[in-house]
């Protein structure tokens, strides 16, 4: 069995995964707050509590993969703040595509 980091054996516990998503609706909310005020802590915090939410629930990636469905630019926004490997992937096939189309 691979040597796994403290992170990743306290994430297989339920009430820790919980806890984590708890505490990035926290972020989140916390970010929305404070997005009026002048500064980067909503560009910080809500992408930091996006990413913990995602990470932690299954219920919040189906509501993420239904608001990227549904906005598609805005979810390019949001993959991009989070900065996604799964986004930068996808960016650099498109690139691809479009540079074997001419």
């Amino acid at each position: 069995m691979a040597n796994r980091s403290l992170y990743q054996r306290l994430r297989r516990n339920a009430q820790v995964r919980t806890g984590l998503f708890c505490i990035g609706v926290l972020l989140m909310a916390v970010g929305v707050i404070i997005g009026p005020l002048p500064g980067p802590g909503f560009l910080i915090l809500f992408p930091v509590g996006l990413m913990l939410c995602l990470q932690n629930s299954a219920w919040a990636k189906r509501r993420y993969v239904r608001f990227k469905r549904r906005h598609p630019r805005y979810g390019d926004w949001t993959d991009r703040i989070m900065r996604r490997v799964s986004a930068a992937r996808r960016r650099a096939r498109a690139a691809l595509e479009s540079l074997d189309d001419d």
